[in-house]
């Protein structure tokens, strides 16, 4: 078989074979899962593109003022739109409140809630946003173009495979985190595939999410 064929298609298809039957046979390692999907999702990057793993997930230059100003400054509107917005009209159509109770531990809890935001800048900030745009998403347009069509299919599929991996969170939760999907993969296009940024976005929005839940406003 031809080497460059191995390495350029079936490895992707492999991976992201392995990663969704890794993601839906839970291994009881919670957080920790998401970590090694990445890892693994790495692994094929390097096999695929070697020294240029990080730059063809999106990890190009960083850029501090993006990084600290302008991603917390969206991260706090789009948890704005959120909190305020899609909670209590998605809850409205689906008659059942977020399940949040997974997080009942963090409210007034300083120590846990410490250890939770580091947890939540590895497993979901980075991880999820390294298997989810950085390779889902770039592969996706690898394999079948940037025409609009495709952008669109794209953004919606793994949107949707977003929020369905948030089950947790009961229907309203799945429904509402595929918004919030949609709208950091449309970040994700829109910023020329930066992945520093969607990181940043996405580890400030979980970041005022745990503020919240810690002061029990939810």
């Amino acid at each position: 078989m031809n080497k460059n064929i191995l390495r350029t298609t079936l490895t992707p298809i492999l991976t992201v074979t392995i990663v969704f039957i890794f993601f839906r046979v839970s291994m009881g390692l919670d957080y920790f899962e998401t970590i090694i999907g990445s890892i693994v999702v790495m692994l094929a990057s390097y096999i695929e593109y070697g020294k240029k793993l990080f730059a063809s997930l999106g990890f190009a230059k960083f850029k501090a003022k993006d990084f600290f100003i302008i991603a917390p400054l969206v991260a706090g509107m789009l948890f704005l739109l959120y909190y305020f917005v899609l909670i209590p009209s998605v809850t409205h159509y689906t008659n059942q409140p977020i399940d949040i109770s997974q997080f009942d531990q963090l409210k007034g809890n300083l120590l846990y809630s410490s250890i939770m935001l580091l947890l939540i800048w590895t497993s979901a900030a980075f991880s999820e946003e390294i298997i989810m745009r950085g390779y889902f998403m770039r592969q996706f347009v690898k394999f079948f173009g940037d025409s609009k069509p495709s952008i669109v299919i794209n953004i919606l599929l793994f949107a949707t495979i977003f929020g369905f991996l948030h089950g947790y969170q009961g229907i309203t939760g799945q429904i509402i985190t595929g918004i919030i999907g949609l709208l950091l993969s449309l970040i994700f296009y829109l910023r020329k595939y930066d992945l520093w940024f969607n990181v940043a976005v996405h580890g400030f929005f979980d970041t005022f999410a745990l503020i919240i839940i810690y002061n029990g406003w939810y």
